[in-house]
């Protein structure tokens, strides 16, 4: 896939961070899962930043999942390990912005781009934007209990059940109704919703801000379990190896998942 990039454009108060890779529907390449990091620190460590929105580039998608090419050189389910805790490295500097966060969803947010939508404290989306996960019927991995801890506290446990357990997509419609979502808005409307919401989140007093979000933080995402034996059974497994197999080849059939 093409590498993609992260570009961020300041307006004021305003930090405006986009996904590059429309050839792709920014679906994110290592580089870019480590350029994002960097960046939500550098955004984090600047005082003068109130706000923060997240959009993807081409109107077409938010993020559409993450670069399956990599793991068709993994073995050991220990790669899977490292691979979830970078992942969990990355998504944790996210989290820890101390100034209000907007993702505005254009399209697809599907796995990383569900993930990082969720790490949001708001998010706005068109009509036509759909929320999923169905890494049960593509390439047969699975989720930190970070980003399960992160997504399920968002969108709610049933709701993240059916992305994952039944790899459903969710409307916008279906999230407004559910509070995941804090507006939706017509593509000509969107960018003045944005505005609008920025203005207003960044009036807001930074220490209340900054206290109330790590707060939040710290009773989400401070004591979890370790379920790293979990994570390499999946990554370790023949399944995951046929899933992503099937993946790369572009079957478009759900595996022949056998649980060995």
């Amino acid at each position: 896939m093409s590498s993609g990039q992260i570009l961020v454009e300041r307006s004021g108060a305003a930090a405006h961070v986009w996904f590059d890779n429309p050839g792709a529907h920014n679906a994110l390449s290592s580089q870019m899962w480590h350029d994002l990091r960097d960046t939500a620190r550098a955004i984090a460590s600047d005082p003068a930043v109130r706000v923060v929105t997240f959009r993807g580039k081409g109107g077409k998608a938010f993020i559409a999942g993450t670069d399956i090419a990599k793991f068709a050189d993994y073995v050991t389910g220990q790669q899977g390990v490292d691979y979830e805790r970078d992942i969990d490295e990355c998504m944790g500097a996210i989290d820890a912005i101390p100034c209000t966060t907007i993702a505005i969803v254009e399209g697809w947010a599907v796995g990383g781009g569900l993930n990082i939508s969720a790490a949001c404290d708001f998010r706005i989306a068109t009509p036509d934007a759909k929320f999923g996960s169905p890494i049960g019927r593509t390439i047969g991995n699975c989720l930190s209990a970070a980003s399960l801890a992160r997504i399920g506290g968002a969108v709610g446990i049933q709701l993240a059940k059916r992305m994952v357990l039944l790899g459903e997509f969710l409307t916008a419609e279906q999230l407004l109704e559910s509070g995941f979502l804090l507006k939706m808005a017509e593509p000509d409307a969107l960018d003045a919703e944005v505005a609008a919401l920025c203005a207003r989140a960044a009036e807001n007093a930074p220490l209340t801000t900054r206290a109330t979000k790590e707060s939040i933080r710290r009773m989400a995402l401070g004591d979890l379990p370790d379920v790293e034996d979990l994570i390499a059974q999946v990554y370790g497994s023949a399944d995951f190896r046929r899933g992503v197999a099937d993946f790369l080849a572009k079957t478009k059939r759900v595996p022949e998942w056998t649980g060995e």
